[in-house]
């Protein structure tokens, strides 16, 4: 993905109201999706303001949404629309529901995934019309959080491992997170900002967020133009509200990256003003965050900024970044006027409907905002078009030392005690184990622990090799025969040495 640098700035001064956007020798074709509840009619508002500002696309519409799954189609999208996605190479989509108690996965998260959209980028800026406590407090706000789009708890593997016991598996990969970072410090260097953040909870989860804070830093000696830090994600959220002008580009793991940019979200006037890009190698997806909100549909009063806004990112995305620009200069002159849905603004000030909404909005074309103007860069149009692969592709690292076995964590069902526990297990160890400690909910409570711990009906049981002797798989198999014949077994996990690192962590206590 090529990221180009920004261009002179072309300004027209204020209350200007010709704009000529250069024409492109061709239409571009993308993908749109209008969504579930409200999308249509937010959709058909963003395109009438496209169409009105001879915006070089053409539209393919695609069979997307609650109804797609109503016709017994489990990832929400028809064939058709999957393959006129996977041809062009760019989606632009409405609010999408996923159905309650179908078994269904959702239909956002399933394209995020399937089309690799690694990272999610939310652009939050201050607004001059929207009202928050820090736009009355003189405060601006200029954010870009990158998420991790497609690992992390999200590949939604789950567990009953009793009846009172899920597990949750959460994947954080080396090349995941190399691609996700590497794209935010290009953004950020795209942006000119000074400082990228590295969200995160590697104090905790040692690996996991471990591994991605590694590779954050690993990338940015490749950047040493930017600052590069990390915060603890519990002390970031606090930060962002209560400093949200010292932060600038902001770069998380999946299920954080969810919560802080939804946060964000709330500094700007919440999610009716919060763009969204997913950004792939070969796919991107531009969208709408906020619900469907099926309880004013059909009434032509919903607020299509945040899906417009989301549009301004896509143009952008495509080499469209005059007309990006004619546009949202238009939007911010109209919010700064007092024009304003009924979900914000004045109510001194008697609300306009959708429609009326966009109409503003393009009799405001050539117009320049007194805050936030947006430079004028001529259109590059290029094309979204994707390479159309075959086969999947494998991203791998290169490994790093040699690999040893030296243990399992066997998890086992019992509502027995810790010590019971212990001696039914100490039976199994044989010749080549050691029982090490027993655990519940990863706090030890064997050998040590307290009687005041409370306990779950599912352990952890760790064996090691005697002496770290290593160990090859069918060992493992053995002691999991052998243990099988007095516990459930619920899962297991090997036990690894990386030389002399350990590729495990460690019992709270042990």
């Amino acid at each position: 993905m090529e990221l180009k640098p920004p261009e002179e700035i072309n300004i027209q001064a204020p209350g200007h109201r010709k704009f000529a956007p250069t024409k492109a020798k061709t239409c571009m074709k993308i993908a749109v999706a209008k969504g579930d509840g409200i999308g249509p009619e937010i959709m058909d508002a963003v395109l009438r303001i496209f169409n009105a500002n001879q915006v070089p696309l053409e539209y393919e519409f695609v069979e997307m949404g609650k109804w797609v799954f109503d016709k017994g189609f489990n990832n929400g999208m028809t064939p058709e629309a999957r393959q006129t996605i996977e041809s062009l190479g760019l989606l632009f989509k409405g609010p999408m529901e996923t159905p309650k108690g179908k078994g269904v996965k959702s239909i956002n998260v399933t394209a995020r995934k399937t089309w690799n959209t690694f990272a999610n980028k939310r652009v939050f800026q201050s607004l001059h019309g929207v009202n928050t406590v820090f736009s009355k407090a003189g405060i601006p706000i200029d954010i870009t959080v990158v998420r991790e789009n497609i690992e992390d708890t999200y590949g939604g593997i789950e567990h009953m491992l009793t009846h009172d016991v899920a597990l949750s598996r959460r994947f954080i990969t080396r090349p995941g997170s190399m691609q996700v970072i590497r794209y935010a410090f290009e953004m950020a260097r795209q942006k000119k900002a000074k400082r990228i953040t590295c969200g995160h909870k590697a104090n905790i989860m040692k690996l996991t967020d471990g591994l991605f804070l590694e590779c954050f830093y690993e990338v940015a000696k490749e950047f040493p133009e930017l600052k590069a830090d990390d915060v603890i994600v519990d002390d970031l959220c606090m930060k962002l509200v209560t400093r949200p002008d010292s932060f600038d580009v902001v770069v998380l793991t999946n299920l954080q990256g969810d919560i802080v940019s939804d946060l964000c979200a709330g500094l700007v006037g919440g999610l009716g003003f919060a763009p969204s890009a997913n950004i792939g190698d070969h796919i991107s997806i531009f969208e709408a965050v906020h619900g469907t909100a099926p309880d004013i549909a059909g009434k032509n009063i919903a607020n299509p900024t945040a899906l417009l806004l989301s549009g301004f990112a896509m143009l952008r995305h495509v080499g469209l970044t005059e007309n990006a620009a004619v546009i949202e200069n238009a939007l911010l002159y109209t919010l700064e006027t007092g024009v304003h849905t009924g979900d914000f603004g004045d109510k001194a000030i008697p609300a306009v409907n959708t429609t009326q909404f966009a109409d503003a909005i393009i009799s405001n074309f050539g117009k320049l905002p007194a805050q936030g103007a947006k430079e004028i860069i001529p259109n590059k149009p290029g094309t979204p078009a994707p390479l159309l692969l075959e086969i999947n592709s494998m991203m791998v690292s290169k490994e790093k030392g040699d690999e040893t076995i030296v243990g399992v964590d066997l998890f086992i069902e019992s509502d027995e005690q810790p010590t019971a526990i212990a001696e039914k297990c100490k039976r199994h160890a044989g010749v080549k184990f050691n029982l090490i400690n027993i655990s519940n909910r990863g706090t030890q409570v064997w050998p040590t622990g307290s009687v005041y711990t409370n306990l779950v009906n599912q352990y952890n049981v760790r064996f090691e090799s005697i002496d770290n002797y290593p160990l090859n798989q069918q060992d493992v198999i053995g002691l999991y025969v052998s243990m099988s014949g007095n516990f459930k077994i619920c899962s297991f996990e090997l036990l690894n040495m990386w030389g002399d690192k350990k590729a495990y962590s460690l019992a709270q206590g042990q």
